[in-house]
């Protein structure tokens, strides 16, 4: 848990002092954030870096299409800030550590409960009428239920929640009214954000053996140039 609030306060201090400073002070948080996320990573076992570095991967992407090409919502500074890669692999390994070091039931309920009752709020009483998040909590609810890293999904909707309020709350991002092309109302955050994260994580956990495997073959590879190199 001291892990998971030094990476929760880190993010937070992170996206706060984005408001304050141009592109320049925005490519150096980057940067810091790079280092922060790579003195971590040695910190967890081989699978948990290929899951984290997994989520880096298919977050930038959804980033790139959610963000620059679709327009459903939009930085600051119009771009996609370069802490923000990183920054999701940061949300993953806080997630985790909150996964290991509480009791998964609790987490389970807490997370479901939290979701249902934002999709509601999002369709009922919040100043936005958010249809387009509400669509993504009973998806949320299904890997809650069925999935064996439950914990792990429960913990890391935890921790995006409470950053998407946060930082729409600040300005560093902010939700388009409507899906561009579609007209479908979507909150500021909308509510199935949070629900939609869990993706970037199923096809982490997905693809991690994989990663696993490709670093073992190049390694390998890397020992055999060097001995034949050697022995030439």
């Amino acid at each position: 848990m001291i892990r998971a609030a030094a990476i929760a306060a880190y993010l937070a201090a992170l996206l706060a002092v984005d408001t304050q400073v141009g592109i320049g002070g925005q490519r150096a948080l980057g940067v810091l954030t790079w280092v922060v996320l790579i003195v971590l990573l040695v910190r967890f076992p081989a699978e948990r870096r290929a899951q984290a570095i997994g989520v880096v991967c298919f977050a930038t992407l959804g980033e790139i299409t959610g963000s620059l090409i679709w327009r459903v919502y939009s930085y600051r500074l119009h771009n996609l800030p370069l802490f923000i890669p990183p920054a999701h692999g940061l949300v993953y390994l806080a997630g985790l550590s909150i996964a290991l070091a509480l009791r998964p039931r609790p987490l389970v309920w807490i997370a479901a409960a939290g979701a249902v009752a934002w999709g509601i709020a999002g369709l009922t009483v919040l100043p936005r009428l958010d249809v387009a998040g509400a669509v993504g909590v009973p998806l949320l609810c299904v890997f809650l239920w069925r999935s064996g890293s439950r914990a792990v999904y429960a913990s890391v909707f935890l921790v995006v929640a409470a950053l998407e309020l946060y930082g729409t709350a600040i300005g560093t991002w902010r939700w388009a009214a409507e899906l561009p092309g579609l007209g479908i109302p979507d909150g500021n955050p909308p509510s199935g954000v949070a629900s939609g994260y869990v993706w970037f994580d199923v096809m982490a956990l997905l693809v991690a053996p994989w990663l696993l495997v490709a670093a073992r073959r190049a390694r390998s590879l890397g020992r055999s140039v060097a001995v034949e190199q050697t022995s030439g």
